[in-house]
């Protein structure tokens, strides 16, 4: 029993000690960097332009699900390329199959949904 506690106090040692380094960094960053502020500084920054006009603006939330969609899309080609390696493997030829068309049928799926939703037109 003593070495199963142990082993947690290896671990909360280790999460003080990188504590420490992040705040002692920290710190040292707030001690050693100038503090100047202007009013050009503290402005906002939009690009390299001036901002022009009201600081509030609506965005439809249409266009975080388009990015969330291609987030989803660009995780399943992270899925594909390790598919890809073991595909060729022996002895993991149709189970590697199968397994990667339920997964493309899980995101088949979730594209066809969104379609009916109506998120995917851009009007």
């Amino acid at each position: 029993m003593g070495d199963y506690f142990g082993d947690y106090v290896v671990v909360m040692v280790l999460f003080l000690i990188g504590g420490a380094i992040v705040g002692g960094g920290l710190t040292a960053n707030r001690m050693l960097r100038p503090h100047r502020p202007t009013a050009e500084k503290l402005t906002t920054y939009e690009c390299g332009v001036d901002p022009v006009g009201d600081h509030w603006a609506q965005s439809y939330v249409r266009y975080y699900v388009f990015a969330f969609l291609y987030v989803v899309f660009a995780v399943d080609a992270v899925f594909l390329f390790p598919w890809a390696t073991v595909f060729d493997a022996p002895g993991f030829g149709t189970t590697t199959l199968v397994e990667m068309f339920v997964f493309l049928g899980f995101l088949f799926t979730g594209l066809v949904y969104a379609g009916r939703k109506g998120v995917l037109s851009w009007v």
